[in-house]
């Protein structure tokens, strides 16, 4: 009934572009129709949504952490750092609004591609890609736009293909932790993007495989003595490789994994061609459960140089016989758990995470890890959070407040604490708007 009125008007319209000695039958009217009714549905095939946010974050920090981009993201407390005075300089207390976490992207879809359904994002924000360099002024990207993701997919039903970047493997997009800061529960559970290839296949409609080669790029391990900014990555010719199991359902989402990486730190050692490697395995589970009323999550990962996934580990080096560099993972393991309400309008949520540096194989030359500074190092770090979210449409103010605690003490020879411990810890107060579009 809706196409009628076309028709008629495209019958009319025909009609009056003939000549009148020359009517056309009803049958070329019908043929002219479809083929403007085929160049239309072609055209729909095409498509670009855009999407995004704009989005302010105001921070208060009653300690000097460990951060990211202007106080944005914040990792750890710093260490006791006794002045001459005998007083702690590092309890000092930071604060900062920004907008740099502001984002604009596109879903892209097409016609079919080899009998499958293909369709794409791109997506990028002005969060930059490095630090502003205190001793060399104007160097850094903050502030600057930077590519988040970049991807494209072939489903054929059973069986999907990605290729592009997009997020780890082992960040999972359905369980991660709902916080109002933008650390999005980081240093618990792993974050960041990667160029990766991703083949996932369903086994039953609630059961799907996946496998995922990937490179870092802007979240990198630690760089070695010899080597550069992801230098590790690009000498190893070996991808690293990621296999998980899922499990979905309306109300259930659960799953394992694992994942080999071996990278080469440098191809130089000592004068010398180096082969040596850093060879490393993690193990993940996750759990969620959600329905109109609450979202329930829950997340474990353990395994050797997590320092890609913005984590607490890395690796060691020692020095072999001819005075070369080898490599070992220095191993962490962490947890976390976040419960909400799924209130459409008011949605409060407590969030809890724990990591613990887990050291490595004794007598080692260096330490190229998250968590270390000079002799100290982190035993383990801790965090507690409450929210609210504060929905309106496409608009959400959301305050939270956030005490994150640290345990650092002297550096053992396995890389683990060792003895003269300290406690300390960071109290965030901070209010998050956002407008979607």
């Amino acid at each position: 009934m809706k196409k009628l009125p076309v028709l008629l008007g495209i019958i009319a319209l025909m009609n009056t572009k003939v000549n009148a000695q020359e009517t056309p039958s009803n049958e070329e009217l019908l043929k002219r129709i479809e083929a403007l009714e085929a160049e239309n549905k072609k055209a729909t095939e095409w498509g670009a949504t855009p999407y995004g946010w704009v989005r302010t974050d105001y921070i208060f920090d009653s300690r000097q952490s460990a951060y990211v981009r202007e106080y944005n993201l914040n990792l750890y407390p710093l260490d006791k750092k006794p002045g001459t005075d005998g007083k702690d300089i590092n309890a000092s207390g930071a604060s900062n609004f920004l907008a740099i976490t502001s984002r604009v992207g596109m879903k892209l879809r097409g016609p079919n591609v080899w009998g499958a359904t293909i369709s794409g994002v791109i997506e990028g924000d002005f969060f930059g890609n490095t630090e502003i360099n205190k001793s060399s002024a104007g160097t850094g990207s903050m502030g600057l736009f930077r590519l988040r993701h970049a991807i494209a997919t072939l489903d054929w039903g059973k069986t999907a293909l990605t290729f592009g970047q997009t997020w780890y493997p082992a960040f999972i997009t359905d369980v991660y932790p709902g916080v109002a800061n933008f650390n999005t529960g980081i240093m618990f559970n792993p974050f960041g993007w990667a160029g990766q290839i991703k083949l996932v296949q369903k086994l039953t409609p609630e059961l799907s495989f996946s496998v995922v080669a990937y490179k870092d790029r802007e979240f990198q391990t630690g760089t070695a003595s010899g080597g550069s900014v992801n230098s590790a990555t690009f000498n190893s010719t070996m991808p690293a490789l990621h296999g998980q199991l899922q499990y979905k359902s309306k109300n259930i989402t659960a799953g394992i994994a694992a994942e080999y990486q071996s990278l080469k730190p440098v191809i130089e050692s000592n004068g010398m061609k180096s082969n040596e490697k850093v060879n490393s395995a993690d193990f993940l589970a996750y759990f969620k459960y959600s329905d109109e009323k609450i979202i329930a999550k829950a997340y474990g990962i353990t395994g050797g140089n997590l320092y890609h996934f913005v984590m607490l580990g890395g690796f060691a080096s020692y020095t072999e016989a001819n005075g070369q560099e080898s490599y070992k993972p220095v191993k962490t393991t962490a947890a976390w758990v976040d419960i909400a309400s799924n209130h459409a309008k008011v949605a409060p949520g407590i969030f809890f995470g724990y990591t613990q540096n887990n050291g490595t194989d004794a007598g080692f030359a260096n330490l190229y890890m998250r968590g270390i500074s000079g002799t100290r190092v982190l035993d383990n770090v801790w965090r507690a959070s409450a929210r609210v979210e504060c929905k309106q449409n496409k608009f959400n103010i959301s305050p939270e407040l956030e005490y994150t605690a640290a345990r650092w003490a002297d550096t053992s020879t396995d890389a683990n604490a060792g003895g003269n411990a300290s406690s300390v810890g960071n109290f965030r107060a901070m209010v998050r708007v956002m407008y979607s579009f």
